[in-house]
């Protein structure tokens, strides 16, 4: 299924304060229901193992309502492991009021370099075109001290008619449009190893449930 690029609502907020807050309602069920969440938990839990650190300062880009990274926080607070997110987006009506939420550009962040550990997105990198995607990267590895961690869907033929059959399950009519649109925009696992392996760093790919993709690239 070859790629296609078409604007997604909330992109632009282009619906009532009513409307936004239903689709972004729709997105975190979506995020806990078909492996946001839990997808976002495995990803950091490998950078955990593989730093050994049991604190970490981290940056979600992208960040929405910040459903994902707040709940992969509460997590591991009951593991003994502390993680601090701050939540970065470009809309400040997508952010949660609190004092952790940041208005930015994510292809240029507000932060110096080494500013967190860690560097996350979740259904972010979809939206980004080739070009801007690995300049995306560059910035997240300059403010990142360890890696950037993305959590995003696969473009599969299986996976948009599993979007498409799930009309009745979504109570709002924006979130399930951008939904659509989300998967045919979406990147191929192959398609993001050889965008993502042009950086030179080490890059780790994974397969999560329901046509998820897990990828972390190492600072």
């Amino acid at each position: 299924m070859k790629r296609k690029v078409d604007s997604e609502l909330l992109d632009s907020d282009c619906g009532t304060p009513a409307e936004i807050a239903a689709a972004l309602a729709d997105i975190r069920r979506v995020n806990r229901w078909f492996g946001g969440v839990s997808t976002s938990e495995r990803l950091v839990q490998r950078v955990v193992d593989e730093s050994a650190l049991r604190r970490l300062e981290l940056l979600d880009v992208g960040s929405g309502s910040g459903d994902v990274p707040l709940a992969v926080a509460s997590r591991f607070d009951r593991r003994g492991v502390h993680l601090y997110p701050t939540l970065l987006d470009r809309c400040a009506t997508h952010l949660p009021r609190v004092p952790t939420a940041v208005v930015g550009d994510a292809l240029n962040l507000p932060f110096p370099p080494e500013s967190f550990d860690l560097v996350t997105c979740s259904l972010f990198a979809h939206h980004l075109e080739p070009a801007l995607l690995k300049r995306f990267v560059r910035e997240a590895l300059r403010v990142a001290r360890i890696a950037l961690v993305i959590n995003d869907l696969v473009r599969t033929r299986l996976h948009l008619a599993l979007v498409m059959a799930a009309r009745p399950l979504f109570r709002s009519r924006m979130a399930w449009r951008d939904g659509v649109v989300s998967i045919r925009r979406a990147y191929t696992e192959q398609e993001l190893r050889v965008l993502l392996m042009e950086a030179g760093r080490r890059v780790e790919f994974s397969r999560h449930y329901l046509q998820r993709v897990g990828v972390i690239v190492w600072k």
